[in-house]
């Protein structure tokens, strides 16, 4: 049983039906693990979000009972988390990730009504043999059944080569996203690499998105960033700045203490650090602006945004950089159509905002992020 908070003060409660309980024949690419916003847009569970209808993004995860074999130290997914014998059990970006048929998936996103909504679809990769395969499978039945919804792959760098980035594009993937998320290679070892047997490798992550960047094109790659590691403002702001450079976009995750991650005891990313560089990372990749043109304290915190005060007001009332930073979709290509309800914060005390901001939650956002010391006190 799980939980998705309707308000700030009554949870609503959805369960698995029988079909989606995991047993060992339930794997990729006759099933697929799904976010919980996701399976309450499809109707395959119950359940309202809060101040939001759905998720305008398909998000699926191939899945496999034995699990992935990366053990980093921040993930619901991980590989030391074994003793949770059924793998769809464990938690992942917050929420529960119930399994279906991939082709029950399929028939209700062409079935339509508010199923309908969906303006993309994103296959996420694990860190498993059978990955890469299984990716191209889904890949390929989708763009046969459901050709005018695109398609992004999250891609899992370790056992991806260059041909494999070819192939998927000619297949038919719209957008191909790389999950570095820590930014700095002191980070990602302590998190991602030899230091907790995980296989993941720096210059290979950033390989990847130089492959992305040169096949896929501008516009159509990204890089998954987590603020709240250990990093400084600068230094993750400096990778924003390097993405966009490349002709790609930057996709911010906070930090949040996974249930049963390595990490689990790990303070929640900073509200005022988070608000800073979700603004900082709107401005590179949408306002013009450049990493070089803001202005840092000796602790690599934002002081300055390098825009003119009426330019930095009317962006903060607007209220976009604060929304969930994905993907885009048809509309508003500012505006991410993978908006992951809840993924890093509760409803109570939202970070990633999934809907676009009320004049009562840009106050918020401004008194978070420092008001007056760094100019935004407006």
């Amino acid at each position: 049983m799980s939980t998705v908070l309707e308000n700030d003060v009554q949870p609503v409660n959805f369960y698995r039906p029988n079909y989606h309980i995991k047993t060992p024949a339930m794997r990729s690419p006759e099933y697929v693990q799904m976010s919980t916003a996701a399976a309450i847009t499809l109707g395959l569970v119950p359940g309202k979000m809060h101040r939001t209808a759905c998720t305008h993004c398909l998000n699926l995860l191939v899945t496999y009972p034995e699990g992935c074999r990366a053990n980093c130290a921040y993930c619901g997914l991980a590989r030391h988390r074994e003793e949770a014998r059924d793998y769809a059990d464990r938690n992942f970006i917050r929420v529960d990730w119930p399994t279906a048929r991939y082709d029950e998936v399929i028939e209700r996103v062409k079935a339509g009504g508010d199923r309908g909504q969906f303006q993309r679809m994103c296959i996420s990769m694990i860190t498993h043999p059978n990955s890469d395969a299984d990716t191209r499978v889904l890949l390929q039945k989708w763009v046969e059944a459901v050709p005018h919804v695109p398609v992004s792959i999250l891609s899992n760098p370790t056992t991806m080569e260059k041909a494999d980035l070819v192939e998927l594009k000619a297949m038919g993937a719209d957008i191909f996203t790389v999950a570095l998320d820590a930014v700095t290679p002191e980070i990602f070892e302590r998190t991602r690499g030899k230091t907790v047997e995980s296989p993941h490798r720096y210059a290979k992550y950033w390989q990847a998105i130089e492959w992305a960047a040169e096949i896929f094109g501008p516009e159509k790659f990204g890089a998954h960033l987590i603020c709240g590691m250990g990093e400084t403002e600068r230094e993750i702001l400096e990778v924003c700045q390097r993405i966009k450079d490349m002709g790609g976009h930057n996709h911010m995750f906070a930090f949040f203490p996974e249930r049963g991650s390595l990490m689990e005891d790990w303070p929640a990313c900073d509200r005022g650090q988070w608000r800073r560089v979700q603004l900082a990372r709107f401005i590179i990749d949408y306002a013009g602006g450049h990493v070089a043109q803001m202005h840092f304290d000796a602790a690599g915190r934002v002081v300055g945004f390098g825009l003119p005060e009426n330019e930095l007001a009317e962006l903060i009332r607007s209220g976009k950089p604060f929304q969930t930073s994905g993907c885009p979709g048809k509309d508003d290509e500012e505006v991410s159509a993978c908006n992951r309800p809840y993924g890093d914060s509760s409803p109570t005390d939202i970070y990633s905002f999934p809907f676009a901001l009320a004049k009562r939650d840009v106050e918020g956002v401004k008194r978070q992020m420092g008001g007056e010391d760094i100019g935004v006190g407006l």
